[in-house]
């Protein structure tokens, strides 16, 4: 079918709210280009949000899907296990830098991973508030949608929330918020509205993902894990979007030196396969009781083995060191767009997690949503997928996979650069 015809299927029985607005489908992608239903080749700069790190059907991940295919699909691991979930959980708890010894609990998504992290953490506190900061973003589940730092589009429509949470300031200077006002907003916020003998847990994201990719300062998270430890609070990291390697670690916190009690992540830790962990010290994890995490579905054998595969990728193909150099070539380009356009400003990235605002006003950091959507608009017509963030909707992001080709990286950033002059130049 071509990209009409699925279109109109799309209109009549996919809910609106569920609807991609985008008019083209993918038939087939392989590393940092998808082919449309009508065979137009598009640069991918989106990497389905982050989750394709190391590309589209990255070779090995393939094979290894493949491979599990003709052994077991599915059992459900609480009824019998199999080989992959626990040599995952293995992996996990010797890669990720939680205080003490890691366990690891696996499940199908980031919300779903968010949502376990804090039923641990209530369970190993036995106290109920949850403080996250504005901007941040866990999912679209109840409890997740009451943790976002932001409304629209995630909770307009949906009524009440969960309560127990509340909110802290999140450090992003460049809109009038620095560090010492997010450290005494979050104090506040234990004075006046989340006693800290009934806070489980302060959430955030070492990098702002949905929010506008600012990443917290190292000195800023050590402060964090210093009130924590004062109140005898965990701290939760999400790493659902910063983790596996977009940033030049495998997790971003590890920039800082700070060992959180709990770290979230999905996305890109299976190419593409729905997985998500939750990962954090033995005695926390251990808190419930039997049989009290899990679901049908929660590390599939499938997407255990296509985890694997990509850990075994990061290893062989030097990911961080690729990521970190990436990094680097889009940080020099934005410093240009910088300099040379009104309209880019405070370009920024760690490792490869990098973006830039769209402003009207650079003195005033006047952010221009309009021409943001333009941008992204335009640069689809030319072929490129480009994401925006933030929360005033003028933040332009870039995923696009860390093994992209030089010459595809450069096609999809001239393709950038053109459509900020052809918008801001005419």
């Amino acid at each position: 079918m071509n990209n009409a015809q699925l279109n109109e299927l799309k209109t009549r029985y996919v809910a609106s709210g569920a609807a991609s607005p985008a008019t083209q489908f993918a038939e087939r992608a392989e590393n940092a280009l998808i082919w449309d239903a009508d065979g137009n080749r598009i640069i991918d700069f989106a990497g389905g949000i982050g989750v394709l790190n190391i590309g589209h059907r990255h070779p090995k991940v393939v094979q290894a899907v493949k491979d599990q295919l003709d052994k077991v699909m599915h059992t459900c691991q609480t009824v019998m296990p199999y080989e992959g979930y626990v040599k995952v959980a293995e992996k996990l708890s010797q890669l990720t830098p939680v205080r003490g010894h890691g366990k690891v609990m696996l499940a199908n998504s980031g919300a779903e991973a968010l949502e376990n992290a804090v039923k641990v953490a209530r369970a190993a506190t036995g106290r109920d508030n949850v403080i996250c900061f504005t901007g941040g973003y866990h999912g679209r589940t109840f409890m997740t949608m009451a943790m976002n730092g932001k409304v629209a589009p995630y909770a307009t429509d949906f009524g009440s929330m969960p309560g127990n949470v509340f909110r802290a300031p999140y450090p992003v200077p460049y809109h009038g918020v620095s560090e010492e006002d997010a450290l005494n907003g979050l104090k506040m916020t234990l004075k006046t509205d989340a006693n800290p003998r009934d806070t489980a847990a302060v959430v955030l994201e070492p990098v702002l993902g949905e929010g506008g990719f600012y990443a917290a300062s190292p000195s800023f998270l050590k402060a964090v894990r210093e009130i924590c430890d004062e109140h005898g609070m965990l701290m939760i990291v999400d790493e659902v979007q910063s983790g596996f390697g977009r940033t030049g670690k495998l997790f971003a916190i590890e920039h800082s030196g700070v060992e959180p009690d709990i770290i979230t992540m999905a996305k890109s830790m299976a190419d593409g396969m729905p997985i998500s962990a939750v990962v954090g010290t033995d005695k926390v994890m251990d808190a419930s009781g039997g049989n009290s995490l899990g679901g049908t579905y929660t590390g599939s054998p499938v997407s255990c083995a296509a985890t694997l595969a990509v850990l075994e990728v990061f290893e062989e193909e030097k990911i961080l060191e690729k990521s970190q150099a990436l990094g680097d070539k889009l940080g020099e380009r934005f410093a240009k767009w910088q300099q040379d356009l009104a309209c880019v400003d405070n370009v920024r990235h760690l490792g490869a997690m990098a973006a830039f605002d769209v402003v009207s006003d650079k003195t005033k950091h006047t952010p221009d949503a309009e021409l943001t959507g333009a941008l992204c608009k335009k640069a689809r017509e030319k072929g490129l997928i480009l994401l925006s963030c933030g929360l005033y909707g003028n933040t332009i992001r870039f995923l696009m996979p860390v093994t992209i080709e030089d010459e595809v990286l450069e096609e999809g950033l001239d393709i950038v650069e053109a459509c900020l002059k052809e918008l801001t130049q005419a």
